[in-house]
């Protein structure tokens, strides 16, 4: 009698025991990704130097994540992975503080050559300078007592630049193996030419470009630069954005779009710093929005790519 009652009770015991043990527990929900259009974990400092490398010498302007916020503070803690940027056309580099401000604030080093600001710019000297920059960048992190000793990851480096800056970052790439990365804003045609320096590329580029752009028109630049690129490559068109909409001031001879120019900036500086993060800084929680469904489905850009 005992034993028929037991059954019963073992069985409801063993069955709620193979219940424990077989079902499965829930996963953790997986950390969030940063949103790199939001400003990054840096306070943003800035300074002037005179480049001298590679036998160039010219002024410039470095952005950087420091200690605290403006000119000359000390470097934030750690090795930081290095950009060379070229501006554009009769460009001051101060037009791009929005932007490589907010590479500052998620980490980036950020050198911003002033040279070739005049009305005949050599596009191969440009592209020159730029990758002295980056030796510069290297030779500092270096030399006891620079400010940027020990602050810069030198096996991490990159290029990017807007318009003709985009097109001499394209050509400082072609001829500089340190490079690891390149990202362009409405990069336009050089002499020589970007297209064909795009077409010998071997590590990722992006091509950002602005549908509504007068000045270096997205079929007649970063499409066919994209088109001539072998993968990994992506090109990233802003719906309404305009040649000047990536800087944050008019200037002579500038077009204009349908987008304001705060929302190009805030979707120029997403697309872009989210690139640059998973390229040159390692973050691979943000592969979705470069690579995957997110970056294809951002409202505001049209996506095309070859991963």
């Amino acid at each position: 009698m005992f034993r028929r009652l037991l059954r019963p009770v073992l069985a409801l015991l063993l069955s709620s025991s193979a219940f424990l043990v077989t079902a499965p527990v829930a996963a953790a929900a997986p950390a969030a990704a940063v949103d790199p259009s939001q400003a990054g974990p840096h306070a943003v400092a800035h300074t002037d130097v005179t480049v001298t490398a590679s036998g160039r010498s010219f002024s410039a302007r470095v952005w950087y994540p420091g200690t605290t916020s403006g000119a000359d503070a000390p470097v934030a803690a750690g090795a930081h992975p290095g950009l060379a940027f070229g501006h554009g056309f009769l460009h001051d580099v101060s037009q791009y503080a929005s932007l490589l401000g907010h590479y500052a604030s998620w980490g980036f080093v950020t050198v911003a050559p002033k040279s070739q600001g005049g009305l005949l710019p050599s596009h191969s000297s440009f592209a020159d300078d730029l990758n002295a920059a980056l030796t510069w960048l290297t030779v500092q992190n270096g030399t006891s007592g620079s400010r940027f000793a020990g602050a810069v990851d030198t096996a991490r480096l990159g290029v990017a630049g807007h318009s003709m800056g985009g097109g001499a970052a394209l050509l400082a790439a072609s001829r500089n193996t340190a490079v690891r990365s390149v990202s362009t804003t409405a990069a336009a045609e050089t002499s020589p030419s970007a297209v064909t320096a795009s077409a010998a590329l071997a590590v990722p580029a992006q091509y950002v470009g602005g549908s509504s752009d007068s000045i270096a028109p997205v079929a007649a630049n970063q499409r066919k630069m994209y088109d001539a690129k072998p993968a990994p490559t992506q090109l990233r068109v802003i719906t309404g954005g305009f040649h000047c909409g990536f800087v944050d001031a008019w200037a002579l001879g500038c077009d204009s779009g349908s987008l304001t120019r705060a929302a190009q900036q805030k979707l120029t500086q997403g697309v872009t710093a989210a690139y640059l993060l998973y390229t040159l800084g390692g973050d691979t929680s943000l592969y979705d929005q470069v690579w995957g469904t997110t970056a294809q489905n951002l409202a505001g850009v049209v996506y095309t790519a070859k991963p």
